[in-house]
């Protein structure tokens, strides 16, 4: 009689009580997964974003140092080791070539690739239309001349070094099936050659500190550099060789914006946009870019006091 009353008050779970507590739990799986799928999106866009961020600081700390020392000229003064007092290097203005050029910053607009130090390896390129049925104006290209010394340097003690910034097209796969077209920063940095006692030099790479080609970031949208007088107003024409008017503009540059547009290398929105509703990406002189892809694009700007170009009398 015992073993039958206990074995009556032991009751089980029926059909419908398990079908609901599957359900709850599925609710509550369902929900936990759609958090930890935000969040972690929300994380992957951080990162994305961080290292956008993180990289855009350290090419423009590298810009921001060459602009400041373009124009710069060492002057040692009376010393104990023979050395000159003054640079001995030849100073070439006005040339019409930036092979020969010595001047402190020139600016070519909507340059691709084309390291003029040495042609054959970076020729220049056809533009892209990385934007299909839009007008692409990538990139602009900018050279850097300044001095330096080095004592431990018998030859020739005063340094002259040429750096420039440029842009190339980047693609993955094979040319004839190029995806992810995009664009990426280079730099190149030379040397004048002219030991002392000689009355000329050239421009090479043949030196421990120089290199060509070295690049700098990857994922660029756009490049742009505008020259500004001393009152703050744009130098026009651009300060180049191309004519005598934009040649007298080289010793005017007081400052100069510098703006890069960079790009994600991942996927950062969760949607792609329509063509009636594109994300929009502007710039100084350019046009206002639509883009309809899920990548995520930012400009990064800043204005440097060129302050070693005081004149054509520098030298």
């Amino acid at each position: 009689m015992m073993s039958n009353k206990i074995f009556k008050t032991n009751t089980g779970l029926t059909l419908i009580e398990i079908l609901i507590g599957i359900i709850v739990s599925s609710i509550m799986m369902a929900a936990i997964y759609t958090t930890y799928s935000i969040v972690n999106n929300t994380y992957s866009q951080v990162l994305e974003k961080a290292k956008v961020s993180r990289s855009s600081r350290d090419i423009i700390e590298l810009l921001i140092r060459d602009a400041r020392m373009a124009g710069y000229k060492y002057y040692l003064g009376n010393n104990e080791k023979g050395f000159p007092k003054k640079s001995n290097l030849t100073f070439l203005i006005g040339t019409d070539s930036i092979l020969d050029s010595h001047d402190p910053i020139i600016i070519e607009k909507d340059k691709l690739g084309h390291d003029p130090e040495n042609p054959d390896d970076y020729t220049p390129e056809e533009k892209n239309n990385l934007i299909p049925g839009q007008v692409d104006a990538c990139c602009d290209k900018i050279h850097f001349v300044y001095d330096d010394f080095n004592q431990n340097d018998l030859v020739q003690p005063y340094k002259r070094y040429r750096v420039t910034y440029f842009a190339k097209t980047e693609f993955d796969g094979d040319p004839q099936n190029a995806t992810n077209l995009r664009y990426a920063i280079y730099k190149s940095k030379s040397s004048w050659q002219q030991p002392l006692n000689e009355r000329g030099g050239e421009w090479n790479f043949d030196c421990p500190e120089c290199y060509r080609g070295e690049l700098i970031r990857d994922y660029v949208e756009d490049i742009e550099f505008i020259a500004l007088d001393k009152d703050g107003r744009v130098l026009t024409p651009v300060p180049n060789l191309n004519s005598d008017a934009s040649r007298e503009n080289l010793y005017k540059i007081s400052s100069i914006d510098i703006r890069i547009a960079f790009r994600s290398e991942k996927p950062f929105f969760r949607f792609n946009r329509s063509n009636e509703n594109p994300r929009e990406l502007s710039g100084f002189s350019r046009q206002i870019k639509n883009y309809t892809d899920r990548n995520l694009r930012d400009n990064v700007v800043v204005t440097v006091h060129t302050r070693n170009v005081v004149g054509d009398n520098l030298y």
